[in-house]
């Protein structure tokens, strides 16, 4: 439709590459010198913000620096307040706890989060304060919901570290964040949903979000009770396992538009609550886009279209 054509020879614009030709290509050992018209698919070290515990390492850095900035935000305020009667009654309504609470709603949408097995000493006394908890495994370097499984007792979590210790395979380390165990449910089923975004540069960020993103739903009613735990059909949405649903669709693959997903919370929670949900997930990307911004490597010949899943709680 834009009249592209497909080529074999090195007189390309746009290389669709895997991410190991992308290594190749901006390794220094290859000497290879990408023209002022040619374009790749991933940055260099794209990782940062897919793969989960780069990703997890990179929101907690960045944590930090935005309450590192809000304390001294706090401590300016403070003086100014104490400099003028005038400075006292801007800030009064103003002041350090409005943007404590700022910072707080940011990052409310990060669950309580470690990285296994390193922490698993402090996942053991996250456990101690809350053991009625539920929480979600997840591989590091996996897909499709493969390897994901669900637990709510320590001693699940002790057999799984005793049993990667006698394995002989490759194990892959693990993040284990608490579970949302209040999902906002469409016909008793649990969902998330799916948008698209391309980002054309971090320094500075330039990002644009795909309109037509989809919701995933579950093909089985949800369910919190423990005998559940190990039902992928009611707690993953992964399309790779609800297609072995025996009541999967092969024509709407158990899927809505966003467009219609936005209707529904319009109909039921009012126009107003579907603009915050869409502001929200906004910033959840562009947090999550600035978070790796400085571990990312910039080269202007990048681009990369990330895909975002995100859930909703009632």
């Amino acid at each position: 439709r834009r009249g592209w054509t497909r080529c074999d020879d090195n007189d390309w614009n746009v290389y669709w590459a895997s991410p190991h030709t992308i290594k190749q290509i901006f390794s220094p050992d290859n000497g290879i010198r990408l023209s002022d018209s040619q374009m790749v698919n991933h940055f260099p070290n794209h990782l940062e913000l897919t793969r989960k515990d780069l990703m997890v390492k990179n929101l907690k850095r960045y944590r930090k620096e935005l309450e590192r900035v809000a304390a001294e935000r706090a401590i300016s305020d403070a003086n100014q307040r104490n400099s003028t009667s005038d400075a006292n009654q801007r800030n009064s309504s103003h002041g350090n706890t409005d943007q404590r609470n700022d910072l707080d709603l940011d990052f409310e949408c990060i669950p309580t989060t470690f990285i296994l097995p390193a922490d698993y000493a402090l996942l053991a006394e996250e456990f101690r304060r809350s053991p009625n908890s539920m929480w979600i495994m997840k591989p590091t370097s996996k897909s499709q919901g493969i390897g994901i499984f669900i637990v709510n007792r320590l001693s699940q979590i002790k057999r799984w570290v005793a049993q990667r210790v006698n394995a002989t395979a490759p194990k892959d380390a693990y993040v284990c964040s608490r579970y949302i165990a209040d999902p906002l449910l469409i016909g008793g089923k649990k969902f998330d949903l799916r948008l698209y975004v391309l980002v054309v540069g971090y320094r500075p960020l330039k990002v644009y979000v795909y309109r037509r993103g989809f919701a995933r739903f579950s093909s089985v009613n949800y369910s919190y009770e423990a005998n559940e735990l190990d039902n992928d059909l009611i707690h993953l949405t992964n399309v790779a396992i609800q297609k072995h649903s025996g009541t999967y669709s092969h024509t709407h693959g158990w899927k809505w538009s966003l467009e219609d997903l936005i209707k529904y919370i319009e109909g039921t929670r009012g126009a107003a609550a579907a603009s915050q949900l869409m502001e929200s997930m906004g910033w959840v990307i562009v947090h999550s886009l600035k978070a790796c911004q400085n571990s990312m490597i910039h080269d202007r010949h990048c681009f990369e279209c990330y895909g975002y899943d995100m859930m909703i709680d009632d």
